[in-house]
C-alpha cells in the first residue's frame, strides 16, 4: 500500500480495528490510532496526496467513501453517514470538497496542532493538512 512507507503495519491494523463495524468510525481517533499526530509535514502532505486521488488538489466525497481502502485493500468502504460527517468536518466552505482556501493568509507555522495550523490575524484557521484533526 502507499502508506507503507509513512505507516507501520501495526499502526495500520490498530486504525483499522477501531472502525470496523458499520457506522464506528471517528475520524479523530483513526488518525490518533494510525498515529499520524507524530508525523512529520511533509510525511502528512505525502498522505494527502494518496488521499486526493484524482490529483485535483481536493479530497471529495467519493474518496472519503473508499477513505479506509487506502491503508488496506480488504478494509471496509464507509457509509454514507460516516462520509457525509467527514467530509462535513473538512468542508470549511461548504463546496462539497476539502481543501486549501486560498485566500487565508498563511503567516507562521505553528505547533498547536499535530498537523499544523495557519495562523492568522483573524486566529488559527485549519488548513488542508489539519482538518482530520482540528477541525
Amino acid at each position: 500500500m502507499a502508506l507503507a512507507g509513512i505507516l507501520t503495519d501495526a499502526e495500520i491494523a490498530a486504525g483499522l480495528q477501531s472502525c470496523q463495524d458499520a457506522d464506528s468510525f471517528n475520524y479523530k481517533t483513526f488518525f490518533v490510532k494510525v498515529g499520524l499526530n507524530s508525523k512529520s509535514k511533509d510525511q502528512l502532505a505525502k498522505v494527502f496526496g494518496i488521499l486526493d486521488q484524482d490529483r485535483s488538489g481536493f479530497i471529495e466525497e467519493d474518496e472519503l467513501k473508499l477513505f479506509l481502502k487506502n491503508f488496506s485493500a480488504s478494509a471496509r468502504v464507509l457509509t454514507d453517514a460516516e462520509t457525509k460527517a467527514f467530509l462535513a468536518a473538512g468542508d470549511s466552505d461548504g463546496d462539497g470538497k476539502i481543501g486549501v482556501d486560498g485566500k487565508i493568509p498563511v503567516i507562521k507555522w505553528s505547533n498547536l496542532c499535530p498537523w499544523h495550523f495557519l495562523v492568522s490575524s483573524s486566529g488559527q484557521l485549519p488548513c488542508s493538512m489539519c482538518w482530520l484533526l482540528c477541525i
